[in-house]
């Protein structure tokens, strides 16, 4: 049987965890923000370069190789931006991932304790429900288990295609930019 004290500690675990996955959310969008501040600011600088550099051409041959100059370094650009919000993205998730995982692992003990209890309180004879309860929380858990670890291997996986569609891009456009 659950105490006053246990469910209040309990309401303010929960709580601090709440206000702890809050504040996690919120270094994310910081760090959004400022990310999408020093890109605007590099942009708006790149856009003034090259509009000095396109005032400055002096011959038909100069405006030809204009798109190659300008545009490559504009897509390696915009790939270091990708690659850095999706590397903002993956540590905001795995600190909730974290933070889920630890706080099942703590329910599931304690449910586990109440059984124990339970057990310990019970009448003859109800040991079998017991060994049923265990070997439910026990199956539960696999499950959950085996999901996190899929769910783990899908995320790697993805980040690697991610990162090698990234590299793939930026080289497609150096590629391109030399044959021009």
């Amino acid at each position: 049987m659950l105490t006053a004290e246990q469910i209040l500690a309990t309401n303010k675990a929960n709580i601090e965890t709440l206000f702890g996955l809050t504040g996690k959310a919120f270094e994310g969008v910081e760090k959004l923000v400022e990310l999408n501040l020093a890109t605007s600011k590099a942009l708006l600088a790149d856009s003034a370069l090259q509009t000095q550099t396109v005032l400055s051409v002096k011959d038909p041959q100069e405006l030809m190789a204009l798109p190659t100059t300008l545009l490559q370094p504009l897509g390696e650009k915009a790939a270091s931006y990708g690659r850095e919000v999706y590397d903002i993205a993956a540590a905001t998730g795995a600190e909730f991932g974290k933070t889920f995982e630890a706080q099942f692992a703590e329910a599931q003990k304690k449910f586990l304790d109440v059984v124990d209890s339970t057990a310990q309180n019970a009448p003859a004879g109800s040991e079998t429900a017991v060994a049923l309860m265990k070997s439910a929380v026990a199956a539960a858990s696999n499950v959950l288990e085996t999901a996190q670890k899929s769910a783990k291997q899908a995320a790697a996986l993805a980040e690697s295609n991610f990162k090698a569609a990234t590299a793939s891009t930026v080289e497609a456009g150096k590629v391109a930019s030399k044959k021009r």
